[in-house]
């Protein structure tokens, strides 16, 4: 008899208090109404930034004529996935302006061809942070990667580009080869190896990215 596949979840706790890129809209949550206050039933709100959070960004974040969010191709976003811890000495190698990681250093790491990528690099908002500077893919590796099947880039970092980088010249290589990301994942604790990756963006119309709750099912 199969196993249960063990359920990880890889998304970041939306709350106040969930870390935002400097300068975006931050969570905020309250209540139309309460039943303390005589009302039939509780009536929550809430708003933010669609990149606050584990989410999806489409290719109109970097593509002025770029797809929406309600254009995303949901056969990406779930299907085998590979999951890579980056080296200590690659993590180390985090810059706050140049993006540090090429195929040479990623390809002893994966399998021949993965259409999923999903990087621990250990810099993450899910500790309730905005963290410093973390290792990012070159251009050229992502169009390495896109050779090799590359479908979907997600990372534990709130962006697959570097920090301070304003061009978003990783986003745009991946999204000039049709490949999509996933940014702002909770990887911590999930060992690296293949999983089955489900991780559908709301559907939402008109924005340049959209919120997803992801999860990954392993081997039981």
């Amino acid at each position: 008899m199969a196993s249960t596949p063990v359920v990880h979840d890889i998304s970041v706790l939306l709350g106040p208090g969930t870390p935002e890129w400097p300068g975006d809209v931050a969570y905020t949550c309250g209540w139309t109404q309460r039943m303390e206050s005589g009302r039939g039933y509780n009536l929550s709100h809430f708003a933010m930034s669609p990149h606050v959070g584990s989410h999806a960004d489409a290719p109109l974040h970097v593509l002025p004529d770029g797809a929406a969010s309600d254009a995303f191709p949901l056969e990406v976003f779930r299907g085998p996935a590979h999951l890579v811890e980056l080296t200590a000495a690659m993590r180390d190698r985090a810059h706050p302006v140049e993006p540090t990681i090429e195929m040479a250093d990623l390809a002893p790491l994966l399998p021949e061809r993965v259409e999923r990528l999903l990087l621990r690099t250990g810099r993450t908002t899910a500790d309730g942070s905005f963290p410093g500077p973390w290792p990012a893919l070159s251009p050229a590796c992502i169009g390495a990667l896109c050779e090799r099947g590359l479908k979907l880039l997600g990372v534990d970092a709130p962006s697959i580009d570097p920090r301070e980088r304003k061009s978003l010249d990783t986003h745009r290589a991946l999204f000039s080869r049709g490949g999509y990301n996933l940014e702002s994942l909770d990887l911590r604790g999930v060992p690296p190896g293949a999983y089955e990756l489900v991780a559908y963006p709301l559907r939402l119309d008109g924005l340049d990215a959209a919120p997803v709750r992801a999860v990954l099912l392993g081997p039981g």
